[in-house]
């Protein structure tokens, strides 16, 4: 595909059908939260139960053929095919890949999430009575499920397929280039464009909701440490200087600004953590690691096909099947931005990376925090579910609180969350304007900079239009987006098995570059 489109000037990179669409979209939708708020509160809400009532089930099977399926090629003769050339070597360090991945991976979510989602799982549990010895038992592991290998194989199948077609067979690095063996020249046409378009579209919403999240998070510290009034005011002059600072990291590019804040996000991240593991409950941190590893290996398949239809799927739908929709829904910014980084490596050695190595830190990050904070709310009754109940936002600086040295660990945490503000917000931003551009590795800078830009803007009017229930009706979207997501990728699982037994009857074969348009 061309590095303009037909007929434009050289500084238009982009594929029309993909990029005026998904800008479309953005406006309708946008337009729709902006025009009509109370229509948007009952709709989306609604739409998200219909989604997760109808399709829970799938979700769950689906999430469970990637585990199956990643681990399978992992073991098999093809873990030997390269991501590239036979003889390519990767571009980036072991430390600096595995930075990049968990920053654009889970970062945010992990700051927000990390007190809040175990004191939620202790004070409302699957089943069972809240604010019990069970319940904070199962808190950790229940957490874990959430965020461990299920999660990590979504963007492994996802990513995988992009570097695949893209590095070892010559498509453009786009979601459409996954399902070359099954569509073949269509991928260049209507099939290829909805594909592609929704994977923007995606991709844009899951970050507003994102952004929105941190904003409330860093004022909520920033209410903690200076008095900062807790308003949407502050939130959205957070997201203008964070959208500034995202699109600056942007145009320098991922060999600058995305993987020096990624490596920045890393040792903050370490400092935090040694802080709070230190000064904090370090046997249970210790014992809770060790039990709770040990009750998520044991309950693995039992969690990875529960819904418990008679007692109700509630819970479920509002946390597992949420989450499963959300991770799908986030895999094409993610899994892009993965292959991106990801060139060089064999698929062996993709597996293992993406999928162990951030699932075991995420557990360490989750029990240091989360274990710390049932440990202060359990034992020393510090009231720290009554303040998450209130405000979810201040979980994390309600638990640093009631730790030595509290501003200044607060003050750190703000930092962090800021930090990593910006580096999902830059890496999402230029996964887009790849999408939007036809596969090209390096758009425009005008180009980034639009799509940063619009992605704060996307939050902000939602911030504004419907605070909190415009947050959740974005959440809404974007598990929907998941749902014809989710047979994308089971999809793409059966073209990547085709394409390697390709590659296996004919050596290291290669794709006909793709025609022009």
């Amino acid at each position: 595909m061309r590095a303009k489109a037909r007929g434009g000037p050289d500084w238009l990179a982009v594929n029309p059908p993909v990029f005026f669409s998904a800008a479309a979209l953005l406006l309708l939708f946008v337009g729709f939260g902006v025009f009509d708020t109370e229509t948007a509160k009952t709709v989306f809400p609604a739409v998200l139960d219909w989604v997760a009532d109808t399709f829970g089930w799938f979700y769950l099977l689906a999430v469970a053929s990637f585990i199956v399926f990643s681990m399978w090629l992992m073991v098999s003769p093809y873990g030997r095919v390269r991501l590239g050339g036979d003889g390519e070597r990767p571009a980036y360090t072991r430390a600096t890949w595995f930075s990049m991945l968990f920053s654009a991976g889970m970062g945010i979510g992990l700051l927000f999430y990390s007190v809040a989602e175990p004191i939620g799982h202790y004070v409302a549990p699957p089943y069972g009575e809240g604010r019990t010895l069970d319940a904070a038992r199962r808190a950790l592991p229940t957490t874990f499920f959430h965020w461990g290998l299920h999660a990590w194989a979504i963007y492994v199948v996802m990513g995988m397929a992009i570097a695949y077609f893209s590095y070892r067979r010559g498509l453009p690095l786009a979601i459409r280039s996954t399902l070359y063996p099954l569509l073949g020249q269509r991928i260049y046409g209507l099939p290829g464009h909805v594909v592609d378009i929704v994977a923007v579209f995606g991709t844009l919403f899951g970050l507003a909701t994102s952004l929105g999240l941190g904003a409330m998070q860093i004022n909520a510290g920033l209410t903690h440490l200076f008095g900062v009034p807790d308003t949407r005011t502050v939130q959205l002059i957070i997201i203008a200087s964070i959208t500034l600072a995202a699109t600056i990291s942007l145009v320098t590019g991922v060999d600058k600004g995305i993987r020096r804040l990624s490596e920045l996000n890393m040792i903050l991240a370490l400092i935090l953590l040694v802080f709070v593991f230190v000064v904090g409950p370090r046997v249970a941190i210790l014992n809770g690691f060790v039990d709770g590893l040990g009750r998520y290996l044991a309950d693995f398949a039992g969690r990875t096909f529960r819904l418990d239809p008679l007692a109700g799927t509630d819970w479920y739908k509002n946390n597992t099947i949420f989450y499963w929709g959300w991770w799908i829904a986030w895999a094409p910014f993610v899994g892009m931005f993965i292959a991106r980084i990801s060139r060089g490596r064999t698929i062996r050695e993709f597996v293992l990376g993406v999928t162990l190595v951030p699932t075991l830190v995420t557990f360490v990050w989750l029990t240091v925090f989360g274990q710390t904070a049932l440990t202060l709310e359990v034992v020393d009754k510090a009231g720290i579910a009554d303040a998450v109940q209130a405000n979810v936002s201040t979980a994390i600086f309600v638990m640093l609180q009631e730790l030595p040295l509290a501003n200044i660990s607060c003050m750190v945490a703000v930092v962090l969350v800021a930090v990593f503000f910006v580096t999902s917000s830059d890496s999402a931003s230029f996964v887009v304007d790849m999408l939007t551009s036809g596969g090209i590795p390096d758009p425009p800078i005008w180009q980034r900079v639009f799509w940063a830009v619009s992605e704060g803007l996307v939050a902000a009017v939602l911030l504004v239009a419907s605070g909190k229930s415009g947050l959740t009706a974005l959440q809404a979207a974007v598990v929907t987006i998941g749902a014809p997501f989710a047979l994308i990728m089971v999809a793409m699982m059966v073209a990547l098995v085709l394409g390697l037994r390709s590659e296996g009857a004919a050596g290291a074969s290669r794709t006909p570059p793709p025609r022009e348009h």
